[in-house]
């Protein structure tokens, strides 16, 4: 977050926190001025009591005692309860007020986030393909070095144009702007096709592939494939190059459910609640290392429950991380 940014959320958070311990004292003022008013009050009934108390019996000056003083205790367990009643309702508002401004300067913070982390993906593959398409206008280079340098430049727009499909669907999505258009289709050959895409992109990796034959499924196709694609990106970035990326598609009574899996560090039990939300990314943004916007897993959480599934993350054992998607039939 800027140093502007910190400032001003330290003087929001000083001045929040000034105007409540002002609430509370004024609260706490208003119940001593009362309680000292109604003590007040008390004795000067019991002046004017005692002061024609020679035309009184002992019985009725000491039952009109009694009453005043039974009046005044009534008083004090009325200011009292008024004062709990008025000092939770206030801790309860403070709460909620202090809980969304927080979730607030969260949400910015997350999107500053995004933004620096959408430039740089940006910039990234841009620098790249007009690196290489400036070389080979300069050069005359041999063929497999041609060869070389196309690859990485359709690698380099084939990246750029994923990231820059991730953040127009989801924008979509959450506008409610996306017409889907779900047919009957075959997800073995979907997820086939996006692995073996992977494999032309990144030959250094492993694939892995347990997948049924003609599994089908009435939905989206441009969507399906983008969430496959993401979690199978996701897998990549958080798994050493040395293990395999698992992906598993089996038919069930109940589903139809898709896993893959990686070898990476895992995912801790508090990070798996939050990590499908929109903009977040596992670790801080001091020591994170692999590159992201924290749209990948937001979308595939959308496209699962447009899909009529549901999405988790458990541990692959002995060690990473298995996205499963379980879809309803």
């Amino acid at each position: 977050m800027p140093d502007d940014s910190i400032k001003r959320l330290r003087r929001t958070t000083l001045i929040y926190w000034m105007l409540l311990v002002y609430i509370i004292a004024a609260l706490a003022w208003w119940f001593i001025s009362l309680e000292k008013q109604n003590k007040q009050i008390a004795e000067l009934e019991r002046k004017y009591i005692n002061a024609g108390k020679d035309t009184l019996s002992t019985d009725s000056l000491g039952d009109k005692i009694f009453s005043i003083d039974t009046k005044a205790k009534r008083n004090t367990g009325k200011y009292l309860a008024e004062g709990i009643t008025f000092f939770i309702l206030i801790m309860i508002g403070a709460a909620f007020v202090y809980r969304s401004v927080r979730k607030q300067w969260k949400l910015q913070q997350q999107q500053q986030n995004f933004m620096m982390a959408v430039t740089h993906e940006l910039k990234t593959p841009i620098a790249v393909t007009r690196l290489n398409l400036e070389t080979l206008q300069k050069y005359s280079l041999d063929p497999e070095k041609q060869r070389k340098i196309i690859r990485t430049t359709l690698d380099e727009t084939a990246r750029l144009n994923f990231l820059t499909n991730n953040i127009l669907i989801a924008s979509q999505l959450e506008g409610s702007g996306y017409k889907s258009s779900k047919e009957e289709l075959n997800l073995s050959a979907l997820l086939s096709d996006c692995i073996q895409d992977f494999r032309n992109r990144f030959s250094d990796r492993s694939f892995v592939e347990d997948i049924e034959p003609d599994v089908d499924l009435k939905g989206e196709t441009l969507l399906l494939q983008m969430m496959i694609n993401n979690l199978l990106e996701n897998a990549i970035k958080y798994s050493p190059k040395e293990s395999p990326v698992i992906a598993v598609l089996k038919r069930y009574r109940s589903g139809i459910e898709l896993q893959i899996q990686d070898e990476g560090p895992g995912i801790s039990d508090e990070e798996k609640k939050k990590i499908f939300s929109k903009f977040y990314r596992v670790g801080n943004e001091a020591t994170r290392k692999t590159k992201g916007t924290g749209l990948g897993l937001y979308l595939c959480h959308k496209i699962a429950r447009d899909h009529n599934a549901d999405i988790s993350v458990t541990n692959h054992l002995p060690r990473g991380s298995n996205f499963v998607v379980t879809f309803k039939i």
